[in-house]
């Protein structure tokens, strides 16, 4: 093992200053709980609308986030909008330039990405969620504290705050610091996107409607270690790395390179997720399976012979996905709104259930949710109708991804499938090109939706 490189550099290390505290009681016109992506995007919208907003985190700038650190183009139309995209040209990166796929047979085959999305700075990033993050959220701190709002981080709520069926604001406390104590903030409309556990989330699905928030068939379990000195990778444009290995499947094992350390080392995370269902029926440790990958896999222990994982950097997280529920209570794939209050990302369970992706779907739910609040019409509260509006727009936009998404997850199931697709795409052209173009081709992506597509390019 070696120690954590700068490839967390100083920039990331210094704390964002967050400005002065609000005093208790204090009334904004949009509260958001949350500081990752999807609540920074909310934060920085409400804000960039002219809204008095007053963002919450509860932990400090800079913080990890378990993730598989890739950026898509979903979020790069976002994070441009919101004036991040610069700030990710500076720092420390990979330019992803194609997938690699393998089958649990060991079949594989890499899509590229087009190469002037590659030379036009438009195909997808990964980079250390500690490093986006950060980003994301100065940028919001900056558009809400201009906008007359306030940020406060080590803010722990402990209670969202309903009356007759409509959310009012919260309750919470500041864990450290010279402003340690309770306070309670109002608004009229109360931003969710404190991931797969949110506060806001619990009240709107739990407290308020007596509705599931939590279904194991989609939830999924992620673990994540950074390593460098990985075989094979040697530049700051690789393909990422998703592997249906014998053993993991219906989940994947990932690799994924983030950008090079100060010593001119290329630094991978090496991730595995498994619906937590899945999981528990095995009764296995994504961590112990990832450890066994390494050493004893043909292919993969060669990979990592001589390679190093960075100290302290394995972490497990929970992802909610979007795949359909059967009979849902109400809407799909859960409720997510009502009045008062809209949740956005993981906290309204958009995480592909496929690719395990989150963050371009929880910026995406954010710019949404945010079209639906004025503070002028909704000062007395944002209205049920709206929330229910809210909801159906997402999975009127999402859905169809979404389940696909799901279609493919549980095609991953049969192994002989997966072997047989990716072995012959290997020897169809006509087949990979589809599947390379759908990485960044709405057009194609609607093709591959296409059973009957599907079908001739694989039988014919």
């Amino acid at each position: 093992m070696v120690s954590i490189p700068d490839y967390m550099a100083a920039e990331w290390e210094a704390p964002i200053e967050s400005g002065p505290v609000p005093e208790s009681g204090t009334n904004f016109d949009v509260i958001v709980v949350g500081g990752g992506p999807g609540g920074s995007a909310a934060a920085s919208y409400a804000a960039m609308a002219g809204n008095r907003v007053l963002l919450l985190e509860k932990r400090q700038f800079p913080r990890d986030k378990v993730c598989g650190d890739a950026v898509g183009g979903k979020s790069l139309r976002i994070v441009t909008e919101l004036g991040v995209k610069p700030l990710i040209e500076k720092t420390p990166h990979n330019r992803v330039t194609g997938i690699t796929f393998s089958s649990p047979g060991g079949q594989q085959i890499t899509c590229s990405l087009p190469l002037e999305e590659i030379q036009n700075k438009e195909a997808g990033y990964a980079l250390p969620r500690l490093q986006f993050d950060y980003m994301m959220f100065q940028k919001a701190t900056e558009h809400v504290i201009s906008a007359g709002g306030s940020v406060i981080q080590n803010f722990h709520v402990k209670e969202v705050i309903e009356e007759e069926k409509q959310i009012k604001g919260i309750k919470g406390n500041i864990r450290k610091g010279k402003n340690k104590g309770e306070f309670i903030f109002l608004a009229p409309l109360t931003i969710g996107a404190g991931g797969f556990n949110c506060p806001v989330a619990t009240a709107v699905t739990k407290q308020c409607h007596n509705e599931p928030m939590r279904d194991d068939k989609h939830y999924c379990e992620a673990y994540r270690e950074y390593w460098v000195d990985v075989e094979g990778i040697n530049t700051s444009q690789e393909p990422i790395e998703i592997h249906f290995i014998d053993g993991v499947v219906p989940g994947y094992w990932w690799i994924f390179p983030v950008g090079e350390n100060s010593e001119g080392k290329v630094v991978v995370n090496v991730g595995i997720g498994m619906v937590t269902s899945e999981l528990k029926k095995r009764n296995v440790k994504l961590k112990s399976l990832q450890k066994n990958i390494i050493k004893t896999n043909p292919i993969f222990s060669k990979k990592f012979k001589s390679a190093s994982m960075i100290k302290g950097s394995g972490k497990a997280a929970q992802l909610p996905f979007g795949s359909p529920r059967k009979n849902p209570p109400s809407f799909q794939p859960r409720r997510s709104a009502m009045a008062g209050a809209m949740c956005v990302g993981d906290a309204s369970a958009l995480v592909d259930p496929f690719s395990g992706e989150g963050v371009g779907n929880a910026l995406l739910s954010a710019k949404i949710a945010l079209k639906y609040f004025d503070k002028e019409k909704h000062k007395d509260g944002f209205p049920v109708d709206l929330s229910e509006e809210y909801m159906k727009e997402i999975w009127n936009t999402l859905g169809s991804e979404l389940s696909n998404s799901y279609k493919l997850q549980k095609m991953v199931k049969k192994k002989w499938l997966m072997n047989w697709v990716i072995g012959k795409a290997n020897k169809k052209k006509e087949l990979k090109d589809l599947l390379e173009q759908s990485l960044s081709s709405k057009e194609a992506q609607e093709e591959l939706k296409s059973t009957w597509k599907l079908l001739r390019l694989l039988l014919f």
